[in-house]
């Protein structure tokens, strides 16, 4: 209930802590209406203090950590123009001012209202008004005047979920910012979840540092993507090199360490990020108010500044891959009968992200289907190593982006499937090192006799249906590894002397969507195409 400047004598006034109520006194004035509503109060008030001491932890958070910069009116937009009076003529033109209609801005993000606003006196005696969602007022404000340096001329909006469209073409990304648990209906949450999945971002930041926000935002987000987990973001990840490279930050107090974020993945792209320590005062170029909050943890604004750079990056960069990783994709049943003449596309399913690059996989079919006079079955078939059957496959792919492990029944099924023939295919989503170490780590244990070495140049796999004798590679790629020069490179293992394993240390399978996905380690379009359909028929062939 909002307080009152002018308090009437019909109502009744009390407070507990900083907040202050008002109760209506009954018309009544009886000493019996008096007893009742004091009565009433007492009760009132001993609900009240309960629910306090349930949520005292996470109250002791809600301040406002804002400056009290003056807000400024938006600028006015003035069109000057002619106009000449009905009658007399003739007549001196007269000069008139009209509204500017502007034009329709590109939004970045959209701050999420959220949560209660309460009113109360802080320490100097001045009356706030502040809200979940708007502890620091300009934060977004910041986040992406600060982008327009580095050329990203975006604009942002506060957004209110009951009437937002959930469209990603319209608005790529929703800031949820607060200290306090985040409380959203069943409704909104389906809705986020679709919003995600067809392309939009979604980022968490608790501006202090509270465990309150913090948690509650991941488990939301958690049922929301009950398939999924968060992830801590690797240090080689694009959202950290977009612009800025961070290798190292400084949270309060100048501690020198590695940023850290935490991050659902859809497809290859950060669907939902969540951000531990403090972001948006540090975006805001003020951090003193977090200095009232002992338990704060946030980044300086040096490092919450280049955070803020390389993401609001990232939210453009990765706005196309979202749309189109988007679509929808059709995968067959593992049991399911296929003539014994198609070639099926067999991925295994793993306990890391395994599904990097959704609808790629279709794409290269299509290609292979136009190019070639293969049978192919376009339903790419997830495969579970540890359960299913895996001898219709003669051909199965392997990608991920992070860490992964196989359990000791997927191990021994996998090394009876690659000693009867069966072929790996292995790539590396993105080029990122955290799967590099972890696909190494794991063949190993596969074929612990039969170490990993380069393909030959000469060999038949990059001249089987197309020239693939050079290729081309992505820029941060090529920037970073010259000696590549442009040649192509593939590991394999052998059994036998039969190429049993192929696997690619750089993404290959992100050029066969046609699609840019700024600071991938991989291969460009034309070339990864080639070289995927290239592995294909030559595992059909030999």
């Amino acid at each position: 209930m909002q307080p009152t400047n002018e308090v009437k004598s019909d109502y009744f006034r009390f407070s507990i802590g900083d907040f202050r109520f008002l109760f209506c006194q009954s018309p009544i004035g009886n000493r019996k209406s008096k007893i009742l509503l004091v009565l009433l109060v007492l009760v009132a008030m001993e609900v009240f203090s309960v629910g306090i001491c349930c949520h005292a932890g996470e109250n002791d958070w809600f301040k406002y950590l804002g400056t009290k910069e003056a807000k400024k009116a938006p600028r006015k937009s003035i069109n000057a123009a002619e106009a000449l009076p009905p009658l007399p003529l003739p007549a001196t033109p007269l000069r008139r001012t009209e509204r500017k209609k502007p034009p329709q801005p590109d939004y970045l993000v959209g701050k999420v209202i959220w949560g209660e606003s309460a009113s109360f006196v802080d320490t100097t005696g001045e009356a706030l008004e502040i809200a979940d969602w708007n502890l620091c007022p300009t934060d977004t404000q910041k986040f992406v005047e600060n982008s327009r340096a580095v050329d990203l001329t975006y604009h942002w909006q506060n957004t209110n979920l009951n009437d937002f469209h959930f469209d990603p073409k319209k608005l790529p990304a929703l800031l949820f910012s607060g200290v306090r648990t985040l409380r959203l209906s069943d409704s909104h949450i389906q809705a986020l979840r679709d919003y995600v999945l067809n392309g939009g971002m979604i980022i968490c930041d608790s501006i202090a540092g509270s465990p309150y926000f913090y948690e509650s935002a991941k488990k939301i987000f958690l049922r929301a993507f009950g398939d999924s987990r968060f992830r801590t973001i690797p240090a080689d990840h694009p959202v950290y090199h977009m612009i800025v490279d961070i290798d190292k930050v400084s949270y309060r107090g100048n501690k020198r360490s590695d940023p850290f974020l935490e991050g659902i993945y859809v497809g290859s792209r950060i669907g939902v990020l969540v951000s531990k320590f403090g972001l948006g005062c540090g975006w805001n170029r003020n951090t003193e108010r977090l200095k009232e909050l002992p338990k704060a943890a946030y980044y300086d604004t040096n490092s919450a500044n280049e955070i803020g750079v390389d993401l609001a990056a990232y939210i453009v960069g990765y706005a196309e891959v979202g749309l189109v990783e988007g679509r929808p994709e059709v995968f067959g049943l593992a049991d399911q009968k296929r003539p014994t003449d198609e070639f099926v596309f067999a991925q295994i399913k793993h306990d890391g992200l395994w599904n990097v690059h959704p609808g790629a996989a279709t794409a290269l079919l299509m290609k292979l289907r136009r190019y070639t006079s293969v049978r192919v079955n376009l339903k790419r078939v997830g495969v579970d190593a540890g359960r299913d059957d895996l001898s219709p496959y003669p051909f199965m792919y392997l990608t991920g982006l992070d860490n992964f492990s196989f359990s000791e029944q997927e191990v021994s099924a996998l090394q009876k499937y690659l000693n009867y023939g069966g072929v790996l295919l292995v790539n590396n989503g993105l080029g990122l090192g955290t799967f590099d170490t972890a696909v190494r780590r794991e063949l190993d244990k596969l074929l612990p006799d039969a170490p990993l070495q380069q393909i030959a140049p000469s060999n038949d796999i990059f001249s089987s249906l197309f020239d693939a004798s050079t290729v081309r590679y992505s820029p941060s790629l090529a920037k970073s590894k010259p000696q590549l020069n442009n040649q192509p490179y593939l590991l394999g293992a052998t059994i036998d002397g039969d190429l049993r394993v192929i696997y690619s240390p750089y993404d290959l399978e992100a050029g066969w969507l046609e699609v840019h996905y700024p600071l991938a380690r991989g291969y460009e379009s034309v070339s990864s195409q080639r070289l995927g359909m290239n592995i294909i028929i030559y595992l059909m062939t030999h």
